[in-house]
């Protein structure tokens, strides 16, 4: 409860009124500083927020991932500077490469198409994989997978030979090798064999035969009509390729068998330490297992362990390396189950 007003006198009163009235006017003055202080505070946080929206507004015609980020590291002067530089964070972007620009189009590969060998054309390339990558995106339509000329051609059930009759230039017989038939090969493929063999037989993995090699259009035509006639034309497909589709007649394809005492069936390969050794390190001397266990359904054939086919050094390295298993899946070709 309020305590009573004391009466005071009239002088008192007035001084009392004018303290008054001055503490009221310091009151109001100070008021009047407190709230002049406070609006300037808040233009002052409203201009400053009206900076740094401005500052990180993106300029017209560019968008809002074009701004650096506030906490963005500092680089030295010139670094991350031209092309093929990234943002502002110490670490350079990937260099970015137009694969068109750099293989079709490159003089350098039209003249190695036109007239160099095959390893000239990967140097084309800058190397087998990135030709293998140019080829496998579409971005090189100027290599041709049906060249039955080139080590890279693609023969399968919806790939014939071009043309469907094509023999090699050359073909020569692998040495020093045991042999069930007089098997050839394109020279740099028999060369590749020979040196196999012999790896084979220095690294303890046993003795390794020659069964069959290149193979021309009427050998393939009667090999064919044999299986045909002996198991029916479904079975046959899964096991020989008719004739103008076999790998046999490019003469970079070859059926291997163990030999110790004797060369055995080549069917019981993949179950011989020569098969498993093969399986391991034929890319090394430029081959693949062409029909790999588990691919039917994108090859077209059942497995054959024996069945090697030379796509040379550099491309079986990349082969290998990549984890492939069938050309088609390494060339970015469809499946070729059947014909």
């Amino acid at each position: 409860m309020p305590q009573p007003e004391q009466p005071t006198t009239r002088r008192a009163a007035r001084a009392a009124g004018r303290g008054r009235r001055s503490t009221r006017r310091r009151g109001v003055a100070l008021g009047a500083v407190v709230a002049l202080l406070a609006i300037a505070i808040v233009a002052g946080v409203a201009f400053s927020g009206a900076l740094q929206r401005s500052a990180a507004a993106p300029a017209p015609g560019s968008s809002a991932t074009d701004v650096a980020p506030t906490d963005a590291v500092a680089l030295p002067d010139g670094a991350g500077a031209g092309a093929g530089s990234g943002p502002a964070t110490g670490i350079p972007a990937p260099a970015q490469t137009s694969v068109a620009a750099a293989t079709c189009g490159d003089p350098a590969v039209t003249a190695a198409l036109s007239g160099g060998s095959d390893a000239d054309v990967l140097a084309a390339f800058g190397g087998a994989a990135a030709f293998r990558a140019a080829v496998a995106g579409g971005t090189a339509p100027c290599v041709d997978l049906s060249d039955s000329r080139r080590v890279w051609v693609v023969v399968d059930k919806k790939r014939p030979l071009v043309p469907v009759d094509f023999e090699p230039a050359e073909v020569t017989a692998p040495a020093n090798m045991p042999r069930t038939v007089d098997g050839r090969l394109q020279p740099a493929a028999s060369d590749a064999l020979t040196a196999l063999v012999a790896a084979a037989a220095a690294e303890g993995a046993g003795s390794i035969g020659l069964n069959s090699a290149y193979r021309s259009y009427d050998v393939q035509t009667r090999t064919y009509n044999g299986y045909v006639g002996s198991m029916g034309r479904e079975q046959a497909d899964l096991q020989s390729a008719r004739p103008g589709f076999s790998e046999h007649q490019t003469g970079l394809a070859t059926d291997i068998t163990a030999c110790n005492s004797g060369c055995a069936a080549i069917e019981s390969f993949g179950g011989t330490p020569q098969g498993a050794w093969v399986a391991a390190n034929a890319w090394r001397f430029g081959f693949i297992v062409r029909y790999e266990d588990g691919y039917t359904p994108i090859t077209g054939y059942e497995w054959e362990a024996w069945h090697l086919r030379y796509i040379g050094p550099e491309l079986a390295q990349v082969y290998h390396d990549g984890g492939f298993h069938t050309l088609e899946d390494f060339f970015g070709l469809p499946a070729a189950p059947t014909y």
